[in-house]
């Protein structure tokens, strides 16, 4: 199973992680196009949680839980796992009761503020060999492993 996993000794700060999220989930895949035409924001309309604490900085993803409580919370079943034990989520059955948010451990799932009606989270860029974030870390905190 695929897991990011972060070192936080190395992260500067820099948020470029959220950036190439965002403009991963979007339409043009364009950075330039992303922001300036789709209106994206990467500081909420990225799938990463940013923690900050003193001189310390880390990229916090889902972690796509074994036992993955937002799965059981779920009401419609729009939580779910895939073939490869990621943890994934169906927009289309979300109804936005916010359950997964409420009941996860790590704080990452959060509501979806281009689409208010439902939650959003990682999904590892499952179109992608890599995820966005880990390609584009410059300092390489951000790791997948496998």
């Amino acid at each position: 199973m695929k897991r990011i996993e972060i070192n936080e000794e190395y992260c500067l700060g820099c948020r470029l992680c959220e950036v190439h999220c965002v403009t991963a989930h979007s339409k043009s895949k364009d950075i330039i196009k992303t922001f300036k035409s789709e209106g994206f924001k990467p500081l909420t309309d990225s799938c990463i949680a940013f923690e900050k604490c003193g001189y310390t900085t880390f990229a916090l993803q889902c972690r796509h839980c074994h036992d993955a409580p937002c799965i059981e919370a779920c009401l419609t079943s729009a939580m779910y796992r895939d073939k490869e034990a990621t943890v994934l989520h169906d927009k289309d059955k979300c109804v936005g009761c916010w359950m997964c948010i409420m009941v996860c451990p790590f704080g990452v799932i959060k509501p979806d503020l281009k689409n208010k009606r439902v939650a959003s989270k990682c999904d590892l860029c499952g179109d992608r060999e890599t995820p966005a974030c880990v390609e584009h870390c410059p300092n390489e905190a951000i790791k997948l492993k496998k």
